[in-house]
């Protein structure tokens, strides 16, 4: 079961008042084995993983097309600055309070609260070398080290898996009580289980590119442990609350954008695009991942610039350009960085699904403080349909256990189900159940048309990488709101093919992989900034120019 945000509040006030017996001496700021309590600090661990997972999975969408991108060229997109507060959540935040979290839990016997632990440090650590390659560990959260060297990435990879292993078995174990302040399953050992497995399947799908045997006899293990994320309670999300203030509860991507003056996100034209027209008809999804605060194109210059001008002469005829489509939907092409309009109040906004906004039925009104679902979003963080696209992947280029077209029509349905029983959940169920009634939409049919036609193109497919294609593209699809997964996905595989181009001809190369963050190489004596954004990590050995 996921928890509300509110809920951690209402826990993290109580623990602070009758937990925290601090001796005037103390640093009433440093977290000790002798000033903690053990439920607060596994809800300050979930809170910093929230925030991390944000911080990690901005860029990715952004890069990735999800997002507009609002830099010109990709070495501005990862600009050192840009990841300071990233690396600061992951060393000085959740890796200090995990390291201080499980020697007090399982010299206690709270197996499970160890376990949580463990396997969001591991997921922590697989995404830092996801981003950055060879990151600190060994030696990093030693308050008599300043200086930490880095470690390989493949080790740490390893040390993420081992501690996988461990999470699972301390989950396995016997618990003197369960950790009921638990921000996501509520203790649910069996949940965290598969998510620490569903995470090894991820590490293992990146690896197929360097390791195809050792990563084919690891997946049909998981597979055959049937021990993965596979039903819409086991999602691994986090849950946002509509709270406004003290404390703000809301979805991040919510609040900066529902507001008197709107602002926020630019949407990404070329994944708009995609979703409303490359199978002929609108995906399903659509309405609930965005909201259209006007349902007619722009026709004024000054709120948007590029209606004027003509399609750069790099695009091809099939790459979206301005606008995606004829009924208001509002974003900006990729790397596009220039100044902002008056166009607050106009832009597409983030729907119900993920960010709690509102559910687009074609009022064509302006969002504004609290609209739609408050807020009361969630980070898709590891979703069902995610780990049945991983094992689809795998299916096909590795020959792993499964059909890969099954799978790929079962994550498919996953994604859409998921998508409508959360927006069904929140406050804009009535909206989502009187538009579809005036407007005769059958949501099940929409669905079977949708699949029906993937379906047929795959087996329409005649390579092995045009089948790749469609499956990653539609994970892309399935994606919204993780740009972890979309910046994996698309290093690892080189799909979704023919993404829309950069708007200036001469981007530079795309990132490999991200700058190391400006207060790490500026603190630490032994830090050495990467050559340039084209270094990859361990995992990827794609030739050259297979991104842009």
């Amino acid at each position: 079961m996921i928890k509300k945000l509110s809920a951690l509040l209402l826990l993290l006030c109580v623990g602070a008042v009758s937990s925290c017996k601090l001796d005037l001496l103390d640093n009433p700021n440093a977290v000790t084995t002798n000033n903690t309590d053990i439920n607060y600090l596994l809800n300050s661990i979930e809170l910093s993983y929230r925030t991390h997972f944000n911080q990690m999975s901005d860029p990715g969408m952004r890069l990735t097309r999800m997002l507009n991108q609002g830099a010109a060229i990709y070495d501005n997109a990862v600009s050192p600055g840009n990841f300071d507060g990233a690396w600061e959540t992951a060393y000085a935040g959740l890796m200090t309070d995990v390291k201080t979290l499980i020697p007090l839990a399982e010299s206690s016997e709270l197996f499970v609260h160890a376990g949580i632990a463990r396997t969001l440090r591991a997921s922590v650590l697989l995404n830092l070398v996801d981003g950055f390659g060879d990151v600190p560990y060994s030696q990093a959260i030693d308050a008599a080290n300043f200086n930490p060297a880095v470690d390989p990435a493949q080790s740490i990879y390893e040390a993420a898996l081992a501690e996988l292993d461990k999470a699972i078995a301390n989950f396995a174990a016997t618990s003197k009580s369960g950790a009921t302040s638990d921000l996501i399953y509520g203790g649910n050992a069996d949940s965290w289980t598969r998510v620490a497995n569903s995470l090894k399947l991820k590490a293992y799908l990146n690896r197929r590119l360097i390791d195809k045997a050792g990563a084919t006899t690891a997946i049909n293990a998981l597979i055959a442990g049937n021990k993965l994320i596979s039903t819409a309670t086991q999602n691994f999300a986090f849950k946002f609350g509509s709270n406004l203030t003290n404390p703000d509860t809301r979805h991040p991507r919510y609040a900066g954008q529902y507001s008197p003056t709107g602002g926020g996100d630019y949407q990404s034209n070329s994944y708009m695009g995609t979703l409303y027209s490359s199978k002929g008809f609108q995906d399903p999804r659509m309405r609930y991942y965005f909201y259209r605060q006007t349902v007619k194109n722009p026709t004024d210059v000054n709120a948007l610039r590029c209606i004027t001008n003509s399609k750069p002469a790099h695009y091809t005829d099939a790459d979206v350009f301005c606008l995606p489509t004829n009924v208001g939907y509002w974003g900006r092409d990729h790397l596009n960085n220039e100044g902002i309009p008056p166009d607050g109040l106009l832009r597409t906004a983030w729907g119900v699904y993920p960010a709690g906004g509102l559910y687009d039925n074609d009022a064509g009104v302006p969002v504004s403080l609290g609209a739609g679902a408050g807020g009361a979003g969630l980070h898709p963080i590891l979703m069902r349909s995610f780990v049945d696209f991983m094992l689809a992947e795998s299916a096909l280029t590795l020959g792993t256990n499964g059909v890969a077209k099954d799978l790929l029509k079962s994550a498919i349905e996953k994604s859409m189900a998921d998508v409508r029983a959360m927006a069904l959940g929140t406050i804009e169920s009535g909206k989502i159940s009187t538009y579809e009634a005036a407007n005769n939409v059958v949501w099940a049919d929409q669905v079977t048309k949708y699949v029906t036609k993937v379906l047929a193109d795959y087996d329409a497919a005649a390579t092995t990488d045009a089948k790749l294609n469609i499956i990653a593209t539609e994970y892309w699809l399935a994606l919204y709101g993780n740009g972890i997964e979309s910046y994996n996905l698309y290093r690892r595989t080189g799909k979704p093919s023919n993404q829309q181009p950069a708007l200036d001809a001469s981007p530079g190369s795309f990132p490999r992989s991200y700058y190391y963050p400006s207060t790490y190489i500026i603190r630490n004596a032994n830090a050495k900034q990467k050559a340039s954004l084209t270094v990859p990590v361990f995992w990827d050995n794609n030739a050259a120019g297979i991104l842009k």
